[in-house]
């Protein structure tokens, strides 16, 4: 395992407080994740249109994300690092000790959605400077098998707890049981917070564009855009489904998170190899074959088969559209390969991430609506089409006649 590790990064010791950092958030967000929509559905009483609402709110970070990381341009990313986990946890601790009403769930879920949305592609990038430079793909595998080796542990044990607390007497809308997983995950998040903020500053401030457009980018943000809206119908309404159509309880939605997060992290690192040596276009074209089948499934199922049956094939699918989304590594490596130095790739995922939000604050809204009114069958008809465009747009990407290291 040691001979492997140095074969991918360069030898920083820097990179295991960054990979240590990324286990204890990973678990702290899988104890916060298991319980989530639950949460919102029996406790916060978010209806399926109402749950568009939120998320509508908790994306707007990511849609603003270009301009918050642009007010701290004269820090270096491991600084902006430790301000992305410090904000995630200030969110954690709203959230448990600041009640339970809509308006102020809302307002700390943003909190926690705000550190977040400044992690993600700062992680991203510091996980490809520790890489070498033919390893970009393994070094994003091996870190998103690290995250997703805490979310297992977070998600098997919320669902053991709320086991439980269900054959002890506790109701499944009981605030006991959740109360108790925020205090564990504001814990985890803590420890998370003080690991990082162990790491030295380094390299010189990145200087980040307030929105960085650049012609040659172009196929990146159209398929940030494309992808952005099929991600978000699933990662809102997906749940939801399981928890308002099915009547799926906490131990049920995190036992199936738990399943995504270990085919996550068993799969990750031979996604990331398999980006490095197949290529990234043929594995975003790849995907779309069994995304029509899991979106099809999801929106259909219950008219296909018994409810009981039904519910076990949209469990099976929901697993099936976890494994899909890990191939969103292969568009990181895609503009590392097009980026021409470490700031120009970080400030072009940092843009496509707010592109990508663009989108999906209005799917969140849209979402919600369609479900509403038209039913589940059109909500992930749309997804499914959606992912279709996304992969023959994909196919159009030819790979640059040189490769850019640094």
């Amino acid at each position: 395992m040691q001979s492997e590790k140095q074969s991918i990064y360069r030898g920083d010791k820097a990179v295991r407080t960054f990979l240590a950092t990324i286990l204890f958030s990973g678990l702290a967000y899988g104890f916060y994740r298991g319980i989530q929509d639950n949460y919102l559905a029996e406790i916060i009483k978010i209806s399926e249109f109402e749950r568009g609402i939120v998320e509508f709110f908790r994306e707007i970070p990511g849609l603003l994300l270009v301009f918050i990381l642009a007010a701290m341009y004269r820090f270096s990313e491991t600084k902006v690092f430790k301000i992305g986990t410090a904000i995630m946890l200030s969110g954690l601790l709203g959230l448990l000790l600041l009640g339970s009403s809509k308006v102020v769930v809302i307002l700390f879920m943003v909190v926690f959605s705000t550190g977040e949305h400044i992690v993600m592609p700062i992680k991203s990038s510091m996980s490809l400077g520790f890489a070498k430079g033919d390893k970009g793909g393994a070094s994003l595998g091996v870190t998103s098998s690290i995250s997703h080796g805490g979310n297992i542990l977070g998600y098997f044990l919320v669902s053991a707890l709320f086991f439980v607390f269900a054959r002890i007497g506790y109701a499944r809308d009981s605030i006991v049981g959740f109360r108790t997983v925020f205090i564990i995950a504001a814990v985890l998040m803590l420890l998370a917070t003080l690991i990082v903020f162990t790491m030295k500053d380094q390299g010189k401030p990145v200087r980040r564009s307030r929105l960085y457009i650049n012609k040659k980018y172009h196929k990146f943000y159209m398929l940030e855009v494309f992808y952005g809206a099929r991600k978000q119908i699933f990662l809102t309404f997906a749940p939801y489904v399981l928890i308002l159509f099915y009547g799926a309880d906490t131990s049920i939605i995190a036992l199936l998170l738990a399943i995504c997060a270990v085919f996550g992290m068993l799969l990750s690192p031979a996604i990331g190899i398999l980006v490095d040596k197949l290529g990234y276009k043929t594995i975003m074209v790849a995907d779309t074959l069994i995304l029509v089948v899991v979106c099809i499934m999801y929106g259909f199922a219950h008219r296909i088969f018994p409810m009981h049956i039904a519910f076990i094939v949209v469990c099976v699918n929901f697993v099936l559209d976890s494994i899909i989304s890990l191939a969103s590594m292969a568009t990181n490596v895609y503009v590392r390969d097009l980026s021409s130095n470490r700031e120009e790739l970080t400030a072009t995922l940092t843009t496509g991430i707010s592109v990508n939000h663009l989108i999906s604050v209005l799917i969140a809204l849209l979402g919600g609506y369609i479900w509403k009114t038209l039913g589940i069958e059109v909500l992930f008809s749309l997804s499914a089409v959606l992912g279709v465009i996304n992969s023959i747009y994909a196919a159009t990407i030819k790979k640059p006649a040189e490769r850019t290291m640094f």
